[in-house]
């Protein structure tokens, strides 16, 4: 029974039990929402929640405490994910950027083309051409670990430096298309939080509860500028310290430590159990089929494959970079299909980009099909059709 136990948390404690949890939440949300409990689920997240400090409130819903607070968490992660990758991972050097970057590029180029294609002429829902160009870090590695061992290691780390460009460009566009009616004064002392951060930075703290004091007013300051909070987690990722001195950890490295359990076993769950709640009834074929979900759904199994698979052939017959040594095709077309797994991070720009109640549905609808299909096709071709990387003599 402890053996079984042991191996069950080792399991959980893996990069596929971290999506094995989060499609066990996308689930139950799915259940809920069909079920007799679906008024008590609506209720839980339209719960008023404040918190107010002097002349300064925060007055939101519980479903935008998930989306504006615990996502800022996770989004700290990101940032510490970027600085790591970039300092001393897959992107620290040219020869092993250039491919990662070229294939989050296109993929994030490809997609949006064909969700621009298929509502063409419909100006409103336009404003969703950025969902299907997300890829979901979490569930894309969970599955690739899934697919055992005929994966090339070499498969993980550039299917991670491709997630982590992807993130960087799901964050610009957050904070560049999807922000509106900015509160200037709050910028201005959003910049001065910014600007401690760098100070700490350069001057050397290590310690960690400073940067996130600050980091906490930061994103304050960022929620009520109009641009969307999340953004400040990105900001104080980026602004710990990842330099070594001697044999401590570096701060960065700890805190991602200690945030990974947080962000795979509730941050992440919380934010899928919320958002991934479609309600099946009074949904017909020809909502399903509607322009907005099909986009979105075709964007991410088919956009993605096409931008990644294409912009890194393309750069490969130029000789502009190689795939790296025990990588074919085939598996690499099968990491492709992944990256159309969107799901959280599409979910959350399809929160940002409409706000029109009779999006929400056919959003969510759009994103669980397209992640859903590619997740299925990937796994199915990594996991068997997928070649086992030889071993050298």
């Amino acid at each position: 029974m402890a053996n079984a136990l042991q191996s069950i948390a080792a399991f959980l404690r893996s990069e596929a039990g971290r999506g094995v949890v989060l499609m066990a939440a996308m689930a139950a949300a799915l259940v809920v929402a069909n079920s007799a409990l679906e008024p008590l689920y609506l209720s839980l997240l339209d719960l008023p929640a404040a918190v107010r400090l002097g002349t300064i409130a925060i007055d939101k819903p519980l479903l935008l405490w998930i989306n504006d607070g615990l996502m800022a968490i996770f989004f700290l992660m990101v940032g510490l994910e970027i600085k790591r990758e970039v300092r001393e991972g897959g992107l620290s050097n040219f020869r092993q950027a250039v491919l990662p970057c070229l294939g989050a590029v296109g993929g994030m180029v490809a997609p949006a083309l064909i969700y621009v294609a298929f509502v063409a002429g419909d100006s409103a829902s336009l404003r969703g051409w950025a969902i299907p160009c997300a890829t979901d870090i979490a569930f894309a590695l969970g599955l690739l670990a899934l697919a055992g061992p005929r994966i090339s290691p070499a498969l993980r780390v550039f299917l991670l430096a491709l997630a982590i460009i992807d993130d960087l460009g799901a964050i610009a566009i957050i904070g560049l298309i999807y922000t509106e009616d900015l509160s200037y004064s709050a910028l201005e002392l959003a910049g001065v939080f910014a600007a401690a951060l760098l100070v700490f930075n350069l001057v050397g703290v290590r310690r960690l509860v400073p940067y996130l004091l600050v980091g906490l007013f930061l994103w304050v300051c960022v929620l009520k500028s109009g641009v969307h909070a999340t953004l400040a987690g990105v900001a104080v990722g980026l602004a710990v310290p990842l330099r070594r001195i001697g044999t401590e950890e570096p701060p960065a490295l700890r805190l991602e430590h200690a945030l990974q359990p947080w962000v795979s076993f509730v941050i992440l769950p919380i934010f899928a159990f919320g958002n991934a709640g479609v309600h099946f009834e009074g949904l017909t074929w020809g909502t399903l089929l509607g322009s907005v979900p099909l986009g979105i759904a075709c964007g991410l199994f088919l956009g993605k494959q096409i931008g990644v698979v294409g912009t890194v052939w393309v750069a490969v017959r130029l000789g502009i970079g190689a795939l790296p040594p025990g990588l074919d095709w085939r598996q690499f077309y099968g990491m492709a299909m992944l990256t159309g797994v969107g799901f959280t991070m599409s979910l959350f720009i399809g929160a940002l980009a409409f706000e029109a109640p009779a999006y929400e549905p056919l959003v969510r609808v759009g994103v669980l099909v397209g992640s859903g299909v590619s997740a299925l096709s990937g796994l199915v071709l990594l996991r068997f059709l997928g070649r086992r990387p030889q071993v050298a003599a």
